[in-house]
């Protein structure tokens, strides 16, 4: 056994004895209750930045997502216009295209799905213009029923976002395999 076997073991074994050690000893103390403060939430009720915290989220996720499917037209025509090329230099694009067939055909049915998610925003039950909770039960509701726009959305698109990526990757390195190597000739 080497000796950097050995110390690592040494050290490792310490480092065991000290967490153990360390979780042996109690980490609350005891103090007299002062009176209650006002400004913060009871014990028994949870606070709400958290919730406030998620709902910033869902929102972004939800904008983010709107751009992609509000852009989805001019990108299709990118990629079809690469893939024409492709195809004039006598290149096989046939996975490309089917998959981006199928990504073609799933985006109305993905707006469909995405369009809801403005009247949740813009109507934000349970919430105040900016953001903060009015009504933790109906704000969690709020939040779900957004959380549940996004998931719809993802489920129309069918995975075919990611098929489309994983095709342009596998043609690009087929096609490329040296790329980002560098010449040495002058």
């Amino acid at each position: 056994m080497s000796k950097f076997t050995l110390y690592f073991k040494k050290i490792a074994l310490a480092g065991l004895v000290l967490v153990i050690s360390l979780a042996a000893i109690p980490v609350v103390g005891a103090s007299a209750a002062g009176l209650p403060d006002q400004s913060t939430p009871p014990a028994n009720q949870p606070s709400n930045s958290g919730l406030e915290q998620t709902w910033t989220r869902v929102q972004a996720t939800y904008q983010r997502e709107g751009t992609r499917l509000d852009k989805a037209d001019e990108f299709i025509g990118k990629v079809q216009s690469l893939i024409d090329k492709a195809n004039q230099k006598g290149c096989d694009t046939s996975a490309v295209q089917t998959a981006l067939n199928a990504f073609t055909s799933v985006i109305p049915a993905a707006q469909t799905a995405h369009a809801p998610g403005a009247v949740i925003i813009s109507s934000h039950n349970g919430f105040d213009s900016s953001g903060k909770v009015t009504d933790r039960t109906t704000a969690i509701e709020t939040v779900k029923a957004l959380a549940q726009v996004l998931k719809d959305t993802r489920t129309a698109m069918n995975g075919t976002g990611k098929a489309l990526h994983e095709a342009a990757k596998a043609f690009r390195d087929a096609h490329h395999p040296n790329k980002g190597t560098t010449s040495t000739t002058p």
